[in-house]
């Protein structure tokens, strides 16, 4: 995977948000947003992860009700995740009673184990655990050479509940309830997300990018119609999976939604021409590149993934 180099960890604050800092024994700074009351969450650099970034590139935060916390995806690293669980202590003495993993994908699930003294309840998607044990030594053999030194202590803890596709349930952190819904294939096969109910807060995952190139590691057609889907809810706040959390999330909705139909459409024409993958690889959403950080790392990628799930409509 290519590696960037590290410029800063400062966050974007706005108006909106109160921001709290922690530096640790690298150096490193680590600071959470709060984004409404108990709402907190860290925002990921737009990076490959390093050892420098300590894979430190996704948003991962907690939400703190009366009785306990729940954790909205653990991190890149085990280094990550104890930086998140130093944050939450400066926050709360309650006890992490919940581990929420979005999906599999190391940037959101590697920082697990810092929270095993706390004995949580480790929930994800009902495909999860599957997604896990497929991926858990190839993720295994490659971060580790990624992430050197931040890696040691990174486990590989499976949900040990599991949220039905088209059944949400509702969890009770002490007066604040949380809603968890699982999806049917799109970003990937096994994307979750969390409703605060209190502050109508919407944890996404990844099922929606700002400013970050999406990654499709699902299905174009399934992510274009979860993301029509969001455009008729109602939140106050929705935190991604990349970018910053924001009131005016249609924009960033309505961003993704352009590029992956943009790569859908071209992606189509090129296949009605009997055109090739590579001849697709090469033309398509090009038009695209000034709009996202890190588009040569990913955008061909995701017109392969598009083209093999097109050819075969």
């Amino acid at each position: 995977m290519k590696a960037l180099y590290l410029s800063a960890l400062f966050l974007l604050s706005t108006s909106l948000f109160s921001v709290h800092s922690y530096a640790d024994d690298s150096n490193l700074d680590y600071s959470v947003q709060e984004v409404t009351t108990g709402i907190f969450y860290h925002q990921g650099v737009h990076q490959d992860p390093n050892e420098q970034n300590i894979g430190a590139i996704a948003n991962v935060g907690f939400i703190i009700g009366e009785r306990c916390v729940a954790v909205i995806d653990s991190g890149g690293s085990y280094r990550e995740g104890t930086l998140l669980r130093q944050a939450i202590k400066e926050q709360t003495d309650l006890p992490v009673c919940y581990v929420i993993n979005t999906h599999v994908h190391p940037d959101h699930t590697f920082g697990n184990a810092a929270f095993n003294n706390d004995q949580p309840e480790y929930i994800g998607h009902e495909k999860l655990p599957a997604a896990m044990q497929a991926r858990q030594e190839y993720f295994g053999r490659v971060f580790e050479d990624i992430l050197g030194a931040a890696y040691d202590g990174t486990e590989f803890i499976a949900p040990s509940r599991t949220v039905t596709t088209a059944q949400p349930i509702t969890i009770d952190l002490g007066n604040r309830p949380i809603t968890l819904t699982a999806y049917t294939t799109s970003h990937t096969d096994h994307d979750l997300t969390v409703f605060d109910n209190n502050s109508k807060t919407f944890w996404t995952g990844d099922l929606l990018f700002i400013d970050r190139t999406p990654v499709i590691d699902g299905s174009i057609n399934g992510w274009i119609n979860i993301s029509m889907q969001f455009q008729s809810m109602d939140f106050n706040i929705v935190i991604p999976g990349h970018g910053p959390a924001t009131d005016n999330w249609q924009q960033g909705l309505a961003d993704q939604l352009r590029y992956l139909s943009v790569i859908r459409d071209e992606v189509r024409v090129i296949i009605a021409d009997l055109g090739t993958i590579e001849e697709a690889s090469a033309q398509v959403g090009l038009q695209e590149q000034d709009q996202w950080e890190l588009f040569d790392n990913y955008h061909r990628r995701n017109i392969t993934a598009s083209f093999v799930e097109l050819e075969w409509e």
